[in-house]
């Protein structure tokens, strides 16, 4: 076989490795797993990020893009962040809720896979293949991500301490809203398109150095989660300022139509009174 043609096979490894460590994560959690098992399982999701965001570059680097990759992508993702986080977060904090816990593990996974659905045919459609400077929902990983964070964070901050009953209700709060914001219309900044400035230089710093201060202060373990929450609420931001100039351009629009309108009609005014005074 040629060296090129093997070439084909690297980033396709590489979503290999990522189904790899979401089947991991699911054996980890079958039967009565405990809190170190339920760490190792966040931990293989977290290694899943790290194979999925390397295959499309790696992809990319080596001219290797296909269509064999983008849906085997998506099968990955089903699996690494859809079924094994839901499987995880079920066990973790949703199945002392009974049916309902059952209900939302399931909701996540289900809104998961609409999305990679919804990012599919986006892709098939657009010419930039679905990479713009926005995603239109939350990407299943990053929802994965936020879940794999607070499971983490809580235990090394509690030295491996099972989920109090309090917990519970805020856990089944958060997996909801991630599972409505995939299936969402809310955008997401890719940052594909940033570049190395003063302005995006000094907002890395500041990010930085709140990651530092939140370690430093509270607990290494909750800089994740800061930045998983920040995400989520600077998307939900810069989406209703994007609704709002939206709705105002549209009212110039329209009121500019309305102004031309009344032009018009007294245009067409004029010229009546001036063929009657002719007359």
């Amino acid at each position: 076989m040629r060296p090129h043609k093997l070439m084909f096979v690297l980033p396709n490894l590489f979503t290999v490795s990522s189904i790899l460590c979401g089947f991991y994560a699911m054996i980890l959690c079958a039967g009565q797993p405990g809190p170190a098992q339920f760490n190792q399982a966040a931990l293989s999701i977290l290694f899943a990020m790290f194979f999925d965001g390397f295959d499309g570059r790696v992809a990319r680097l080596t001219k290797t893009q296909s269509d064999f990759g983008m849906q085997l992508d998506s099968l990955a993702d089903v699996i690494s962040f859809g079924a094994a986080p839901a499987l995880l977060v079920y066990k973790w904090a949703l199945e002392p809720l009974g049916f309902l816990g059952l209900f939302l593990s399931f909701a996540f996974a289900a809104c998961g896979a609409l999305r990679l659905a919804r990012f599919n045919v986006i892709a098939m459609r657009s010419p930039q293949g679905g990479g713009g400077s926005f995603f239109v929902g939350l990407p299943i990983p990053l929802a994965a991500g936020v879940l794999v964070s607070m499971i983490i964070a809580h235990h090394t901050a509690t030295a491996g301490e099972v989920l109090e009953g309090s917990a519970r209700g805020p856990v089944a709060v958060a997996a909801t809203l991630l599972a409505l914001l995939m299936v969402s219309t809310v955008r997401y900044r890719t940052f594909k398109d940033l570049r190395l400035s003063r302005r995006s230089a000094f907002v890395l710093m500041l990010v930085l150095a709140s990651g530092v201060v939140i370690g430093t202060r509270f607990h290494p373990a909750y800089v994740l989660v800061a930045y998983s929450f920040a995400y989520l609420a600077f998307g939900l931001v810069e989406s209703a300022f994007l609704v709002r100039n939206r709705l105002v351009a549209r009212k110039v629009r329209s009121g500019a139509a309305a102004a031309a309108v009344l032009e018009e009609e007294d245009a067409l005014e004029d010229e009546d009174e001036d063929e009657q005074n002719v007359a």
